[in-house]
C-alpha cells in the first residue's frame, strides 16, 4: 500500500496533468472582446479571432447585395466592418453591436457573425399616456 505522502504526491501530479489538458483544450476556443481603440492600437490584432464591440456609426451602414458594410466606433476611433449575410433584425445605426471575426490586412474587420447588444433595462418607446383625472 502507498504511504500517505506518496498518495498526496500522486493526486497532485494527476490534478496538474488534468489542469494542463483542460487549459490546452480551451485555448483554441477563447475569443477575446476588444473595442475599436484597442484593436487600432494593437499591431497583433489581425492575428487572432476576436469580438469587436462598439456603436454602429450613423450614416456608415450600406447594403450591397448580401454584403453589409458599416463602421463600429468608441472613444473617437472607428473600425470599418464587412459582413456577408443578413444582420439581426434589431441591428441599426447608432446602436451597440458586437461582431466576431478577424481584422484583415487592409484594415477592414471581416465579420462572420453580428450580435446586437441589448440593455438590461426596459424603456418604453414613448411616454405613457396621461391618465384621465378622476374629477367628478
Amino acid at each position: 500500500m502507498i504511504r500517505r505522502p506518496g498518495r498526496l504526491l500522486l493526486v497532485a501530479v494527476l490534478l496538474a496533468i488534468g489542469g494542463l489538458l483542460v487549459t490546452s483544450a480551451l485555448r483554441g476556443t477563447l475569443i477575446y472582446y476588444r473595442t475599436p481603440s484597442e484593436v487600432l492600437s494593437d499591431p497583433e490584432a489581425g492575428r487572432q479571432r476576436i469580438r469587436l464591440g462598439g456603436e454602429v456609426v450613423p450614416g456608415s451602414l450600406r447594403h450591397d447585395g448580401d454584403l453589409v458594410v458599416f463602421q463600429l466606433a468608441d472613444a473617437g476611433h472607428r473600425v470599418p466592418v464587412r459582413q456577408r449575410g443578413v444582420p439581426p433584425q434589431a441591428f441599426r445605426e447608432g446602436e451597440d453591436a458586437v461582431v466576431e471575426g478577424r481584422l484583415g490586412t487592409d484594415g477592414v474587420f471581416d465579420a462572420d457573425q453580428v450580435l446586437v447588444r441589448h440593455g438590461n433595462e426596459y424603456r418604453p418607446s414613448s411616454p405613457a399616456d396621461p391618465q384621465p383625472s378622476d374629477a367628478r
